[in-house]
């Protein structure tokens, strides 16, 4: 591995010098490329993206599942001088058609199933989309080719959309600092190497799944992306790949511990990651015993910051409730409510200080205020912070434990969801006056999205017609699990929804 924990940050492009020639780098459906072969089609993308997109700075979408694209272009624009903006296969036409005009893109690249789900005026009049093969037979019978970049680490590099608390989703603001160094950070507490394999089950769209890409490849290593279908499909191709790195989140794992695991699936895995929710005490012994020689590694992160907890596999067993510690180049500090350090055992914010901070949101200075603000005085670092909004302890030996979130945000699945967003998708049918979307403690969900409604006077049919409505507009992972239908909401002293007692009594 490269200069493990060198702090200079380089251009993005240039983790696909990092592995040697002859060593797999990435496995397709036809074959697998060596790093060499990577490095070409880097270069060759890049020069196709450069010839059709000459504009600095532009961006440059993609709506594909995992393959060559999805897995090459973030280093193809980065290396074209372009702003790459993955976007979710799973989401809907309504979701991408705000993402392409909120982030100006001028070139979108799907599928064709994809492009075709797309309703008039989804994509701007000054937006060129091209389906997935074309643009990869053109790519292919592109002669140019682009040498290494010599961007500013700082320059901006990628735009993850993340969905907020309120709103629509908002996209969070990267540079080639922020991925490298990302990468490089995990690769080393992972301890990765040359001849690591990782399975690539996250979506590339997510900040926690394109690191599987990234730091992978940093190490020198290669990458098997798989979009499963079921959770056998994983088990599968961990036999047929050699798995060395399956990085998950709680509801796959649990799906994942319900299957019959054979030697072939679990001889060659050395590690284990998790983020986006807590493992549970019977989460950890059932992948201690179908994977006992792996190393097992709980994470804490945020896309606004990328990664900034984990804990020691050592500590796994000992400590099972606790987030660990920084991750290295990140400084993380907890604040009491007058902005001081909180003690040892102090509840407090979690506020990330440090390179991997990012660069605020996308042409959204008013929610970038709310959550990019001065570091603490505290801060070795200084400069920007990202303040999480989330509660957490830190104990006498300086482990980290969550306690609770201050917004609404709804995860399941490993995905964060906004309220508003479903409770809009909800009002905009006609077919309900209030809508309440709460996220209820599920054991293989996290949380289930359960929808509160009342009913439009004069209508008839919500209850036959609102799901049907709502799997058309939105994404399968944001649908209700239940919908609920209330003739009146109970509100608060000040008059509102109130939503805490709708959430205690759906809960219990």
């Amino acid at each position: 591995m490269p200069s493990a924990l060198d702090p200079r940050p380089q251009p993005l492009d240039h983790l696909a010098e990092c592995g040697t020639d002859k060593d797999p780098a990435l496995v397709l459906r036809e074959t697998t490329l060596n790093h060499k072969e990577l490095r070409q089609r880097v270069a060759r993308m890049a020069s196709w993206l450069r010839q059709h997109v000459p504009t600095k700075g532009a961006r440059v979408a993609t709506w594909a599942a995992k393959g060559e694209l999805t897995c090459i272009m973030p280093l193809a624009a980065a290396r074209a001088g372009l702003v790459h903006v993955p976007i979710n296969p799973l989401l809907k036409h309504a979701q991408v058609a705000h993402i392409l005009a909120d982030s100006g893109a001028e070139l979108l690249i799907g599928t064709k199933a994809r492009l075709a789900s797309l309703e008039e005026g989804d994509v701007p009049v000054d937006c060129r989309a091209i389906e997935e093969n074309e643009a990869l037979e053109a790519v292919g019978d592109h002669h140019g080719h682009l040498d290494p970049s010599d961007a500013d680490p700082d320059e901006l590099t990628a735009i993850l959309y993340t969905s907020g608390s309120t709103g629509r989703p908002k996209g969070v603001m990267l540079s080639h600092a922020n991925l490298w160094l990302g990468a490089v950070s995990v690769a080393h507490y992972l301890g990765m190497a040359r001849d690591d394999v990782t399975l690539a089950v996250l979506p590339l769209s997510f900040d926690y799944g394109q690191n599987q890409l990234l730091s992978t490849w940093f190490a020198g290593g290669c990458v098997a992306p798989l979009d499963y279908l079921f959770p056998k499909d994983v088990m599968k191709a961990c036999a047929r790949h050699g798995v060395t790195t399956l990085a998950a989140v709680p509801p796959l794992w649990v799906q994942l511990t319900e299957l019959e695991w054979n030697d072939d699936a679990t001889a060659s895995m050395r590690r284990l990651t998790n983020s986006g929710g807590a493992l549970t005490t019977d989460l950890v012994r059932d992948l201690r015993g179908i994977f006992p020689a792996a190393d097992l590694y709980p994470m804490y992160g945020l896309t606004e910051a990328f990664r900034s907890t984990f804990l020691d596999p050592d500590l796994v067993d000992s400590h099972p409730t606790s987030m660990g510690k920084a991750i290295p180049f990140a400084e993380i500090l907890v604040i009491d409510d007058t902005g001081d350090l909180a003690a040892p055992g102090e509840e407090g914010e979690l506020v990330h200080c440090g390179p991997l901070v990012a660069q605020g949101y996308w042409q959204d200075a008013e929610r970038t205020a709310e959550r990019f603000k001065p570091a603490p005085q505290s801060s070795t670092f200084g400069g920007t912070a990202v303040w999480s909004g989330d509660r957490v302890k830190r104990d006498e030996d300086g482990l980290l434990y969550f306690v609770g979130r201050r917004d609404a945000m709804i995860k399941s699945s490993g995905n964060r969801i906004s309220p508003q967003e479903v409770e809009e998708a909800a009002l905009a049918t006609g077919l309900v006056a209030e809508a309440v979307a709460l996220g209820i403690a599920d054991d293989r969900l996290g949380q289930a999205v359960h929808l509160v409604v009342r009913a439009e006077p004069g209508t008839d049919d919500g209850e036959t017609l609102l799901p049907k409505l709502l799997a058309r507009e939105l994404p399968n992972f944001m649908q209700p699990q239940v919908i609920h239908w209330r003739e009146a909401m109970p509100l608060n002293p000040n008059g509102k929804i109130d939503r805490t007692a709708l959430t205690r009594e759906l809960s219990e």
